[in-house]
């Protein structure tokens, strides 16, 4: 694997493991890990795909950073 895998892998586990973490009762989606599990996963993940020049996964992931920095700013808000 190369660095662009590397970059891409860490970012959709860290993607998954948000999920995960959420439905198996752990965190909340509304909790600040949550958010930024799926905002730095989410933009490594574009990152890579930017790199291989994938746009159908630039486009995926560019919209799931765009609904994290969303979640992220009502979170402040609601702090």
């Amino acid at each position: 694997m190369n660095a662009t895998d590397w970059l891409g892998s860490i970012g959709v586990f860290q993607i998954l493991l948000a999920y995960f973490l959420n439905v198996s009762g752990k965190i909340s989606n509304k909790d600040l890990s949550f958010i930024l599990l799926n905002l730095i996963g989410a933009s490594m993940a574009c990152l890579a795909s930017v790199l291989l020049e994938y746009v159908p996964f630039i486009i995926l992931e560019g919209a799931w950073v765009m609904v994290s920095v969303v979640s992220l700013i009502k979170y402040r808000k609601d702090s």
